[in-house]
């Protein structure tokens, strides 16, 4: 099922203006690659390389990148709102794992599959930190005329192969609300976990 996110629509009745929202599918290459850039660190966003979705909803490349960053646009075809942005290290990891998907792979397959190539070498994993940049919600609204998402919150997933509590100095649990903390240590894909707390105006 096709989910939805809301675009900002605007009338204005007699002498004062209302901001409405229209519930409409972000489908247009223009507003994917806007939305998608939205994860990536804003002075990296002119130069990333977008994938969104075409009109069947066929994974493509909307904008060809040229610097380090990756962004992938809302698939309309999930539920909830999720972009991302993360570093080219990455994109050997995140392929492998979208190849895997169109296969058919259930998620363990696909993390089973990923951990033996890792682990072999045929499955070229960064060989220094790398992040990636997710942004998401279950109900999220698109302010076309401001280029801003509301609803939305942010997480941060460090990627650092094999990493161990003993060579971070990391917890394996967060400390707190928003205190980064190791996941899967001593794996292949071992990394660091940050989610800031929702702004209070989401």
């Amino acid at each position: 099922m096709k989910k939805i996110i809301s675009i900002l629509s605007v009338v204005i009745l007699s002498a004062s203006s209302f901001t409405l929202y229209a519930q409409a599918t972000i489908s247009n290459k223009e507003e994917q690659i806007k939305t998608a850039l939205l994860a990536a660190p804003e002075e990296a966003r002119d130069g990333a390389h977008v994938y969104g979705f075409d009109e069947t909803g066929t994974f493509v490349t909307l904008r060809e990148g040229t610097n380090d960053f990756i962004c992938i646009a809302d698939d309309p075809n999930r539920n909830g709102f999720e972009v991302v942005s993360y570093h080219k290290s990455l994109e050997p990891f995140m392929n492998r794992g979208r190849q895997l998907r169109a296969e058919g792979k259930t998620s363990g397959e696909r993390s089973r599959i990923r951990e033996t190539e890792a682990n072999n070498g045929t499955l070229k994993m960064p060989e220094k930190p790398a992040t990636l940049h997710i942004y998401y919600g279950q109900e999220v609204t698109y302010n076309a005329e401001k280029d801003a998402l509301s609803g939305a919150a942010y997480r941060y997933v460090v990627y650092i192969p094999y990493a161990t509590q003993a060579s971070t100095g990391l917890s394996l649990k967060p400390n707190g609300p928003g205190h980064p903390w190791l996941m899967f240590p001593g794996q292949y894909n071992a990394h660091i976990m940050i989610t800031p707390p929702r702004p209070s105006s989401n």
